[in-house]
């Protein structure tokens, strides 16, 4: 009897059947793990600004605190981002004709502020302020990363739901003194957790409420 198929027809159909069972699969897959990618929430990517403003220039070189241009943020929401006339504090006397820094030259003559653009920016729906992380012992670095060797700023972290939920399940690994909010170079020490524990006393932490769905979403 003459052959109907070749040999390796057997092996193509059990792949064809394989393919129509792993391919919905891993489609699901890809679609589950795409939202955590940095592709999609912007972490590491840098955005092109009207100034290449370098904080490692400003805070890791020249020590600026962050509240001198962030002036609202242990008061408000809103962290802040410092009017030209801020930047023309110094930069009426140093570097008053770098061609980087025209624009904002144009801006202080032009009375209309620099467009920035956001780099860590949250959904509608998530409910953040500043002010209370801050007066709870939650310093800039732990959102922001080391701002201080950073030549062009960039989201550090996923800013992710599990991303916040993993900080407010168990704060304590992030908890600093007053005295080191501000410091972008600070890292826990050994006994942090035994430190931890300790500030979240001190600042007063509701940490069975800190999951409630209203803490972030109003």
């Amino acid at each position: 009897m003459a052959q109907l198929f070749p040999p390796w027809s057997n092996a193509a159909a059990r792949a064809g059947l394989f393919a129509i069972v792993a391919l919905p699969v891993a489609a699901l897959g890809v679609a589950m793990a795409l939202p955590f990618t940095p592709h999609v929430t912007g972490q590491d990517r840098i955005l092109a600004q009207p100034v290449p403003f370098s904080h490692e220039h400003h805070v890791g070189g020249l020590g600026l605190d962050c509240r001198y241009c962030h002036t609202s943020a242990a008061e408000s929401r809103f962290a802040g981002l410092p009017p030209t006339e801020t930047c023309m504090t110094c930069h009426s006397q140093l570097w008053t004709n770098a061609p980087m820094l025209a624009p904002v030259r144009e801006s202080l003559a032009a009375g209309r502020p620099l467009h920035w653009q956001r780099v860590h920016n949250l959904p509608g729906y998530v409910y953040f302020d500043h002010s209370i992380h801050v007066a709870k012992g939650v310093g800039c670095s732990t959102c922001h990363g080391d701002v201080a060797r950073m030549p062009l700023i960039r989201q550090a972290a996923p800013l992710t739901m599990g991303w916040c939920l993993n900080c407010h399940r168990d704060p304590v690994p992030n908890l600093r003194p007053e005295s080191a909010i501000y410091d972008p170079h600070w890292t826990p020490p050994p006994d942090q957790r035994a430190r931890g524990e300790a500030l979240i006393r001190h600042y007063l932490i509701a940490t069975e409420h800190l999951t409630d769905c209203s803490v972030c979403h109003r």
